[in-house]
C-alpha cells in the first residue's frame, strides 16, 4: 500500500496488509473429516450434559465429522497437579487434535459447573508457539433441571472468546432435562432435540468454512510486527 494513501503514522507500512481474498476464500482445502472434541460438565452416572453431548456427537458424525469425547473423571483441579498428569495430557492432546469443539454444561447455582470450568482452565492459551484453541470453532450447550436458562451458555461464550475461538451464533439450552431422555439415554423427539440438530449443522458449516483459512484469519498486524522486531534484533546480534 502506498504511504501517500495511508495517513496512519503509527503503522509500519511494510507489515500492514490489505485482506487477501484469495488466501481467505480459496485456501488449500483439507480432505479429512472435520474433527470435533466434546466436553461435558457432570460426572453423575446419568449425566444429562453427557447424554446431550453424545446426541450432538451422533449428529456431527452423521454430518460427516469425526468426534471424540473427553471423560473428565480423574481430572485434577487446575494447579492442583503438574501439567504432565495423564488426564491433563489427554485433554491437551485432544484439544490439539480437534478443529472444533462442543462444550455442554449443566447449570448449577446459576452458572456452569466447576467441573466444566476445570476442563477449560486446563486448556492452555499457548504451548510454545502454538495456540491450541485459536481460530477453532465452538458450540455451547447447557442442560437445566428446571426452567430454561442461558446462564451457563453465556458464561461459556465469554470463555470461548477468551480462548480466541470462533463461537457460532446458535446455541442449545435444554430445560427439565430429566424429561427429555428415555431409559436408554437417548433424547426424545422435541423442539430441544431439533435445536441441537440446528446447532450441530451450524457448527459443521462454520468449521468447513473456516478451518483451512484459520491461520490467515488469526494473522495479526501486532504479531507480525513483534516477529519482525525479534528477527531484526537477532540479526543484529549475529552481525556483532
Amino acid at each position: 500500500m502506498s504511504e501517500a494513501r495511508l495517513d496512519l503514522p503509527n503503522i509500519d507500512t511494510k507489515l500492514f496488509e490489505q485482506p487477501d481474498a484469495k488466501r481467505l476464500l480459496t485456501p488449500e482445502r483439507a480432505t479429512h473429516a472435520p474433527r470435533f472434541l466434546l466436553l461435558y460438565g457432570s460426572l453423575r452416572e446419568r449425566s444429562y450434559s453427557r447424554l446431550a453431548a453424545e446426541e450432538a456427537a451422533r449428529i456431527l458424525r452423521a454430518l460427516g465429522g469425526e468426534t471424540r469425547m473427553f471423560n473428565p473423571s480423574g481430572l485434577p483441579l487446575a494447579d492442583d497437579a503438574p501439567g504432565d498428569h495423564p488426564k491433563v495430557q489427554e485433554l491437551h492432546a485432544l484439544t490439539q487434535w480437534a478443529k472444533g469443539m462442543v462444550w455442554c454444561s449443566p447449570e448449577r447455582h446459576g452458572a456452569m459447573t466447576g467441573l466444566m470450568k476445570t476442563q477449560i482452565d486446563w486448556i492452555p492459551l499457548s504451548v510454545g508457539a502454538v495456540r491450541p484453541t485459536q481460530g477453532k470453532t465452538l458450540a455451547v450447550m447447557q442442560v437445566s433441571g428446571g426452567s430454561q436458562s442461558f446462564n451457563a451458555v453465556n458464561q461459556m461464550r465469554v470463555l470461548g472468546r477468551w480462548m480466541r475461538m470462533l463461537t457460532i451464533p446458535n446455541q442449545s439450552s435444554v430445560a427439565k432435562a430429566y424429561q427429555e431422555f428415555d431409559e436408554a439415554g437417548r433424547m426424545k423427539p422435541s423442539a430441544y432435540y431439533d435445536r441441537i440438530v440446528d446447532v450441530m449443522e451450524e457448527l459443521m458449516k462454520f468449521t468447513l468454512l473456516t478451518r483451512d483459512a484459520a491461520p490467515y484469519l488469526v494473522d495479526r498486524y501486532s504479531e507480525r510486527k513483534e516477529s519482525a522486531e525479534a528477527l531484526s534484533k537477532r540479526m543484529k546480534q549475529e552481525a556483532t
